[in-house]
């Protein structure tokens, strides 16, 4: 079929704005855009001549430049620090779904574990009009600032991790780090050894939380908390990486092979439990009793596929994109006053067979 021939293969005309579309169309350029916003806001006879007509012809609707005059936008930020991250990334798609179903629009980036990456981003959600944010902050002073000044200009909701400082007026929606280690440690405890904690490179503020948290529950035993020696081993946010070097310079040399490891979180274990499996700690025959055990906390999606599945706790991701965006959307309707809420889910023991 040649160009321009009717048909799906013709070249349609392109059309670059909405005045000029109203005209093609024959209809006013409100009607035009009450029509995108919600066609059902128009007569059903005027949205099905829009409909059939923008199929005629090549037109993107201009959902940021039709926002930015307007006291809502219906838009809001969201930061994570990586969408590798298959934590993060549920997170963000449970965040979008509840955005969604209350006629929000995301615009999502990452800070890529990066302090100033973070603040230039929300540098730029100031830029973009964008009626609030819901960010997982690295917890580092610098970016804190940016994140302050920020919430002058928008409510703020920050999950999974907290900023650096306080920040008055914004809201916290994320894990129960004291319960949810606490239930890990009673369990480990009951079934065996005392666990020793791996815990995360401080890159963000769960890092301290979960290594006060399991401090807390060893002293409530009556027992002493022991950290894994990392030695110079950097941190990054290649948590398996960190966790498989730990772990490969204990064992290769012996050390902690009939222990009981807490990691801190997911990613880690399965590091320690790759390194692990490197010197047959895990190859014992059936029924044969297995003395080193290893768990984690997060539940991440592949912790249940590796050799052997990982005994660790879920956290409810669901719960916290969606209190996240409810929070986010009361400060919305009702400015920014007040004091912050911090709202913390409960976690589940998933019981697997490494712990």
């Amino acid at each position: 079929m040649n160009a321009g021939d009717d048909g799906e293969g013709a070249i349609k005309p392109r059309i670059q704005t909405m005045t000029a579309l109203s005209k093609q169309i024959g209809v006013s350029r409100p009607t035009l855009a009450r029509y995108f916003e919600n066609p059902d806001s128009v007569l059903p006879s005027t949205a099905t001549r829009i409909r059939n007509r923008l199929a005629e012809v090549d037109y993107v609707y201009n959902f940021i430049a039709t926002r930015q005059n307007r006291k809502s936008t219906g838009l809001i930020g969201v930061v994570v620090p990586h969408y590798r991250d298959l934590f993060f990334a549920s997170l963000l798609d449970a965040i979008e779904q509840a955005a969604v179903d209350a006629g929000l629009t995301i615009f999502a980036q990452s800070s890529k574990g990066n302090v100033e990456t973070e603040a230039a981003v929300v540098e730029k959600l100031r830029s973009m009009n964008v009626d609030g944010a819901i960010i997982a902050p690295l917890g580092d002073e610098a970016s804190t600032r940016a994140l302050s000044l920020a919430s002058r200009d928008f409510p703020m909701v920050f999950v999974d991790s907290e900023p650096a400082t306080p920040i008055p007026g914004t809201d916290f929606v994320g894990t129960d780090n004291d319960r949810s280690i606490r239930s890990i440690v009673d369990f480990l405890c009951r079934t065996g050894d005392p666990p020793v904690l791996l815990g995360m490179p401080r890159l963000n503020n769960n890092a301290l939380a979960r290594e006060t948290a399991y401090r807390a529950a060893m002293k409530d035993l009556g027992l002493d908390a022991h950290l894994v020696e990392t030695g110079d081993i950097p941190g990054s946010w290649r948590f398996e990486a960190y966790g498989y070097a730990v772990m490969d310079a204990h064992f290769s040399r012996g050390r902690l092979a009939d222990a009981t490891i807490l990691c801190a979180n997911d990613r880690v274990a399965i590091g320690a439990i790759r390194a692990a499996n490197q010197y047959g700690l895990f190859g014992k025959a059936a029924g044969e009793r297995r003395a080193l055990r290893i768990a984690g906390h997060d539940d991440h999606p592949l912790s249940q596929y590796i050799f052997p599945a990982l005994t660790t706790v879920a956290q409810d991701i669901e719960g916290i994109g969606k209190g996240a965006v409810d929070l986010l959307i009361e400060r919305m309707n009702g400015g920014r006053g007040g004091d912050g809420v911090r709202m913390l889910k409960d976690t589940v023991l998933r019981l697997r067979e490494s712990g």
